[in-house]
C-alpha cells in the first residue's frame, strides 16, 4: 500500500482500474435502470391507449342509446297525440314498418298496451297473442312515473332468441294514467362485434355494464357473461368514491388475470365501459427485447473490463511520453500567452485542446469554458464548408498550413470576422499529424469598412436601390445565363412624367419623396430575389426581370403604373391627371438570337418609353410596337409571371 501511495504511476493504474470497475457496473445497472424506465413506459403507453379506447367506446354506446331514445321519444309522442285507437294503432304499424330500414344500430322498435300485449314492431313476427307484460322494464315502467329512459337488464329477445339490451318508455293516457311501453332493442353481439375491431391484445377485453354492476356487453363474445352481476367487485362497490375516469390495475374475477385496466362512466346513461389488457400482453414485447439488452449490454461490459486492463499497462508508458510533451508545452504556452492574437490548439477531433487568454477579448469567452469544445461550432453556416475544408486538408497532410477569412459567434457582439493563420503540428514520437495550431485576429472593423465601401459602389444612396454601376453589371449576368438557359428576359424603363416641373413646383425635397415612392411600389414589384429594380438616372427607373415574358413584363409595367395611380401624389403641372404618373417603356429579349445583344435591349426599352411620352404620357409601349424588335411569340415557354 505504501509503494502505491510513493508511486504516482501506480496510483494511476490503481485509479484506472477501479475506474474501469465502475464504468462496467455503471454500464449494467444504468441499462437495468433503462429497462425499469422501459417497462414503466410501455405500462404508460397501454394505460394512455385503454383510456383513449374507453373514451372511444363510451361515445359510441352514448350515440347508440341516444340514438335509440330518439326513436322512442318519436314513437311515445305520436302515441300521446293519436291515442290507442285501432286506426292509430294501424297508422303507427306503417310509420314502424318504414322505419325498418333506417334503424342503424338498432335491432327493433315494439309498443305493447298496459297489460303487456303487443301493439306493433319492426320485427316480422306474428304479434297475436304475445305479451310482455311479465318483463323487468315493463313492470318498471307500470309501477313508476318516471318518463325517462329505462336501460333495462339483458334479456333473452322473445322475437329472435339472441341476447338483447333494452331501452324504454312508458306513454300515458290523456289522463296521465299509464298507457304502456315504447320498447328499443340492441343486439348484445352489435356492441360485441364493434369492440372486437379494436385490437387490445390476444388476452384484452372489453366490457360494458349498468352502473349497478350488470354485464351487458364483452368482448371476447361469451353469452355465459351477458346478464352476470359484477357488483361484488372493487371496481362496482368503490364506483360513487372514484373519478368518473380511471385507470386502475386489478386481477379478473372471470378468467384470474392480472389486467391494467380504464374504465369510463358515462354522464348520459347508466353505463360502465371497461377496457382491459392482460398485463402479460402489455409486457411480452418488453421482456424479450430487454433479455437480448441485457446480455448485449453485460457482454460489452466484458469487453470494457478486458480492455480496460490492457490500458492500465500501457499507463506507464504513457506517463514517460506525458513528461517528455510537457518540456515542449511549457515554451508554446509562454509564447502563446503574451500573445495579442488568439492562439489555439485544435486535436484531430477537432477540439479545442489549448487557447490563449486573449481569447476573452477576441471571441468574449474565457479559456476554460472554450476548452474541449469544437473548434468549429461557432462558424457561420455560410463559411463553415471552406473551414472544414481547411482543417480537412492540413490533417491528411495536403497543406502544411493556410489562411482563411470567416464569420464566427461572438459572446457578446453576436458575430464577428476572424483572420486565423492555420498550421499542422506533427507528434515528436511518430512524426504523424496529431493537430492544427490556429492564430486568429479579429478583422471585423476592416470588413465592415468594406461592405460600406461595396454598398457605396453599387447602391443609390437617395432611394436605396441599386444603381447604374450594378444594373449594368446584372444585366450582363443575367443576358448570359439567359444566353445558356434558353429562357427570356424582360426589362421596363420608367420615366416620372413631368418631374422637373414638379420639383419646380414643389420642391426638391418633394422630389425626393416622389423618387422614394417609385422605388417603394418598384421593390414591392421585386417578387423574386432574380428580380432588380435600380435608378437608372435622375427620374429614370429601371426593373430588370429573368425568365419574364413580354405578357408577364407588361403586367409588372401595369402594376406600377397602377401603384403610382393609387398614391395619388399632387402634381398640379401634369395634365390632366394632375397626380404623379410615369411613362413606362417594356422590351423582352430572347438572348443568344440573332441581331440581340444587351446594348440593343436597353435602346428598345428607352425608345418604346420615349414612345410612351411622345403618345402623351401615363402609359405603357412595348418595344415592338416603336421598333424592329423580336416578337415574344416566336418562343414557346410558360410564363414566370
Amino acid at each position: 500500500m505504501s509503494n502505491a501511495r510513493g508511486n504516482p504511476t501506480r496510483r494511476l493504474s490503481v485509479a484506472t482500474g477501479f475506474f474501469v470497475a465502475m464504468v462496467c457496473i455503471s454500464i449494467v445497472g444504468l441499462s437495468a435502470w433503462r429497462e425499469l424506465g422501459s417497462r414503466a413506459a410501455d405500462l404508460k403507453n397501454a394505460e394512455v391507449e385503454t383510456s383513449n379506447l374507453a373514451r372511444s367506446l363510451t361515445q359510441y354506446a352514448d350515440d347508440t342509446f341516444e340514438l335509440a331514445d330518439n326513436f322512442l321519444m318519436s314513437t311515445v309522442s305520436r302515441l300521446e297525440m293519436d291515442g290507442g285507437s285501432f286506426a292509430a294503432i294501424a297508422r303507427l304499424r306503417k310509420v314502424l314498418e318504414s322505419r325498418r330500414p333506417g334503424l342503424g344500430r338498432i335491432r327493433g322498435l315494439f309498443v305493447y298496451d298496459s297489460t303487456g300485449r303487443w301493439l306493433a314492431t319492426t320485427e316480422e313476427v306474428d304479434i297475436g297473442g304475445l305479451n310482455n307484460g311479465d318483463r323487468d322494464y315493463f313492470r318498471f315502467h307500470r309501477e313508476s312515473s318516471d318518463r325517462g329512459t329505462h336501460l333495462g337488464d339483458p334479456v333473452k329477445s322473445r322475437s329472435g332468441g339472441q341476447w338483447i339490451v333494452t331501452a324504454s318508455r312508458r306513454f300515458d293516457n290523456a289522463d296521465g294514467s299509464f298507457a304502456g311501453v315504447v320498447l328499443a332493442t340492441v343486439d348484445v353481439a352489435h356492441f360485441s362485434q364493434f369492440f372486437g375491431k379494436f385490437d387490445i391484445g390476444p388476452n384484452g377485453s372489453v366490457s360494458m355494464l349498468s352502473r349497478s354492476g350488470v354485464m351487458l356487453a364483452r368482448m371476447p363474445e361469451d353469452e355465459s357473461y351477458i346478464g352476470r352481476d359484477m357488483s361484488g367487485t372493487a371496481l362496482i362497490k368503490d364506483l360513487p368514491a372514484r373519478p368518473r375516469e380511471s385507470v386502475y390495475y386489478f386481477r379478473s374475477p372471470l378468467d384470474g388475470r392480472e389486467r391494467l385496466s380504464s374504465y369510463m362512466v358515462s354522464t348520459r346513461y347508466p353505463l360502465v365501459l371497461l377496457a382491459t389488457k392482460a398485463k402479460d400482453d402489455v409486457l411480452a414485447g418488453w421482456r424479450q427485447e430487454a433479455t437480448s439488452r441485457m446480455i448485449f449490454v453485460t457482454g460489452l461490459a466484458s469487453v470494457i473490463g478486458t480492455i480496460g486492463l490492457f490500458l492500465v499497462r500501457q499507463l506507464a508508458q504513457r506517463q514517460r511520453m506525458v513528461a517528455a510533451l510537457r518540456a515542449q508545452e511549457a515554451d508554446f504556452r509562454l509564447l502563446a500567452e503574451e500573445s495579442s492574437d488568439m492562439v489555439m490548439r485544435v486535436g484531430l477531433d477537432e477540439r479545442i485542446v489549448y487557447v490563449s487568454p486573449s481569447c476573452s477579448r477576441v471571441l468574449g469567452w474565457d479559456a476554460t469554458s472554450l476548452r474541449g469544445t469544437s473548434a468549429l461550432g461557432g462558424v457561420n453556416a455560410a463559411d463553415l464548408g471552406q473551414v472544414e475544408r481547411a482543417v480537412a486538408d492540413l490533417k491528411r497532410g495536403a497543406i502544411e498550413e493556410t489562411k482563411i477569412v470567416y464569420r464566427t459567434q461572438h459572446r457578446e457582439k453576436k458575430e464577428i470576422w476572424l483572420e486565423t493563420a492555420l498550421r499542422a503540428t506533427r507528434s515528436p514520437e511518430t512524426g504523424e499529424i496529431d493537430g492544427v495550431v490556429a492564430i486568429s485576429r479579429d478583422m471585423t472593423e476592416h470588413k465592415v469598412l468594406e461592405q460600406k465601401l461595396a454598398a457605396l459602389a453599387t447602391t443609390d444612396s437617395l432611394t436605396g436601390l441599386a444603381n447604374r454601376r450594378q444594373f449594368d453589371e446584372r444585366l450582363q449576368e443575367e443576358w448570359a445565363r439567359a444566353t445558356r438557359d434558353g429562357t427570356p428576359l424582360s426589362l421596363l424603363m420608367i420615366d416620372l412624367d413631368h418631374f422637373k416641373r414638379f420639383n419646380d413646383h414643389y420642391g426638391h425635397q418633394s422630389g425626393d419623396g416622389a423618387l422614394r415612392a417609385l422605388a417603394a411600389i418598384l421593390v414591392s414589384e421585386a417578387l423574386r430575389p432574380a428580380d432588380l429594380p435600380a435608378r437608372y438616372g435622375g427620374e429614370e427607373f429601371v426593373m430588370l426581370l429573368p425568365k419574364t415574358d413580354l405578357q408577364g413584363c407588361q403586367r409588372v409595367g401595369d402594376r406600377v403604373r397602377s401603384g403610382l395611380h393609387e398614391l395619388s401624389l399632387p402634381h398640379a403641372q401634369n395634365t390632366p391627371p394632375r397626380i404623379m404618373t410615369a411613362s413606362v417603356g417594356a422590351a423582352t429579349a430572347w438572348p443568344g438570337a440573332a441581331g440581340t445583344d444587351s446594348a440593343k435591349f436597353v435602346e428598345a426599352a428607352d425608345q418604346a418609353m420615349y414612345a410612351a411620352k411622345e403618345a402623351g404620357r401615363d402609359r405603357l409601349v412595348l418595344a415592338g410596337q416603336v421598333i424592329r424588335w423580336p416578337r415574344d411569340g416566336a418562343h414557346s415557354v410558360p410564363s414566370a409571371r
